[in-house]
């Protein structure tokens, strides 16, 4: 009997393991159409190769962190320009309902007409607006970000993975449940060992390849990302400070670093998404 669990954990480590090797190889096959293949021909025929295209701040955004950073990157610059308050308790406020860019007037769009909304529900609206699908399709074209449906390959297979080893689990504890009394254990726990280091090593490596950033980024964009990273804006950036020059530098340091930019809790509690007080009033702020 204990053969037909061990049998079941191997079928879902080695199908669990299969997508996720399938799921990376897919997303590592993206490369940049006419700029990587102008610098290999620039390499081999001794000229100096392309350089490397320039992005926005909110491409950077993307590439670090996908639709949520670039929405919580539009949030927190509105904020910075007193043009939309963001509470402590996760809500935001339209201060004013112009915006200056596709981004914005899709924030606005995603808040509504009443002039407030959670920032969850503008992430979620956000992700699937025109603007940022524009802007996701042109760092794919120029090789810099993995196509979407690439990285919903990954996760997925990231969790099928997970799924497999809590499987493998319940079948070998089912096995040894069932084993007779004369039969010894530790020959059936070693056979049921072996489908979860399969399991546990894939999910291991999956842990240290996807780093931060390169869920989104293909390689080059990851190198782009990681020159980005190391500019003095992007080290020292400070979201929380007033001067103009500051604000840019915060902005850099938020697109590329994330939450962990900002040293005000109030703006790291609206934007974390996770507030405890976030069913308070949308009108308590900080």
């Amino acid at each position: 009997m204990w053969v037909l669990f061990l049998l079941v954990a191997w079928v879902a480590a080695v199908a669990s393991a299969a997508r996720l090797c399938h799921a990376a190889a897919t997303a590592g096959r993206t490369h940049g159409p006419a700029s990587t293949a102008a610098g290999a021909d620039g390499d081999r025929e001794g000229r100096r190769p392309a350089p490397p295209p320039r992005i926005s701040i909110y491409e950077a955004a993307f590439l670090a962190g996908g639709p949520r950073r670039v929405a919580d990157l539009t949030l927190l610059s509105m904020s910075r320009q007193r043009r939309l308050l963001l509470a402590h308790t996760g809500w935001a406020t339209v201060v004013d309902p112009e915006g200056r860019d596709d981004l914005e007037r899709s924030v606005i769009t995603a808040i509504g007409p009443g002039g407030q909304s959670r920032v969850p529900a503008i992430r979620a609206a956000l992700a699937a607006a025109d603007a940022v699908r524009t802007l996701a399709d042109r760092l794919v074209a120029a090789g810099l970000a993995v196509p979407p449906p690439a990285v919903t390959n990954i996760a997925t297979a990231v969790r099928q993975a997970q799924y497999a080893g809590l499987l493998v689990l319940l079948t070998g504890a089912a096995a040894l449940f069932v084993l007779p009394p004369e039969e010894s254990s530790g020959p059936v726990a070693a056979w049921f060992a072996l489908p979860l280091v399969l399991v546990t090593g894939c999910l291991a490596i999956a842990h240290v390849e996807i780093r931060p950033g390169s869920l989104w980024a293909s390689p080059a964009g990851q190198r782009m990302l990681g020159r980005i990273a190391a500019t003095p804006a992007a080290r020292t950036g400070n979201g929380d400070r007033d001067g103009a020059g500051d604000a840019a530098a915060g902005l850099t340091a938020f697109a590329v670093r994330g939450p962990a930019a900002l040293d005000d809790p109030a703006l790291r509690a609206a934007l974390s998404g996770d507030n405890s007080s976030g069913s308070g009033h949308p009108c308590q702020w900080e």
